[in-house]
């Protein structure tokens, strides 16, 4: 519990066995998180038991997709305060602190992985990836009146509990440019957001979603064409 308020931390899972036993213990170390979730999107290795086996509660979604996973995991928090963020390592739990500073003042505070000097040696972020990144977020800002956005891709993110429920029926993307549509929604329910620097280290393992040329201009071109697509409607 943080300052009287409980917290939940959801981490979607695919084939997560490297790395998901030692990033629940890693959250759990904090002390004040509530629950550890687990959204285990049909995996086909042990990441299901390990998780449960370092503490955290596991609920399986059997919808593919990365966003499936999120929904999910949104839907099944039952905390006030609800941090998304993922299990392969690339990001510190110490940093749900810099989350919870912004807690009393933004319902939704968004991390972004393209701060040079928070990215450590070996990170999925070179200059193709950082770029991208930064250009499909400043397209979000401009066309959807954002704050200063820099990342249209970081999972690691926090919302109250309110604010999901208000943007809830507005999600409906499986893949992984459900993490635009969240900001997106949140910006047209008025709901205050800001976006602060996380680190963003090596992955454990290779990435479903950026891990080929191919996933991360997919992956790019979906945000795009969601970005411009709500824009005028649709």
């Amino acid at each position: 519990m943080w300052d009287g308020t409980t917290v939940s931390a959801v981490f979607p899972a695919y084939n997560e066995e490297a790395n998901i036993e030692a990033a629940v213990r890693d959250f759990a170390s904090l002390g004040w998180i509530d629950e550890i979730l687990v959204v285990d999107n049909r995996s086909m290795d042990r990441t299901a038991a390990l998780a449960a086996a370092a503490g955290a509660r596991v609920v399986r979604e059997e919808r593919p997709g990365f966003g499936s996973a999120l929904r999910r995991g949104l839907a099944e928090a039952q905390g006030e305060i609800v941090i998304l963020c993922e299990p392969d390592g690339t990001f510190a739990a110490s940093d749900m602190t810099k989350f919870m500073a912004y807690a009393d003042d933004f319902d939704m505070v968004c991390g972004t992985r393209t701060t040079k000097e928070l990215i450590w040696q070996g990170a999925n972020m070179g200059w193709f990836l950082r770029t991208g990144n930064v250009i499909v977020a400043k397209l979000l800002q401009i066309l959807h009146g954002g704050p200063s956005l820099s990342d249209c891709g970081c999972t690691y993110r926090m919302i109250r509990r309110p604010a999901y429920l208000q943007i809830r029926s507005d999600l409906t993307v499986d893949g992984s440019h459900f993490l635009p549509e969240m900001v997106i929604a949140a910006l047209a329910r008025g709901i205050r957001v800001v976006e602060i620097p996380v680190n963003y280290k090596r992955r454990i393992g290779t990435s479903k979603i950026t891990g080929s040329w191919k996933g991360t201009l997919k992956t790019g071109l979906h945000m795009i064409l969601l970005i411009l697509g709500r824009r005028v409607g649709f």
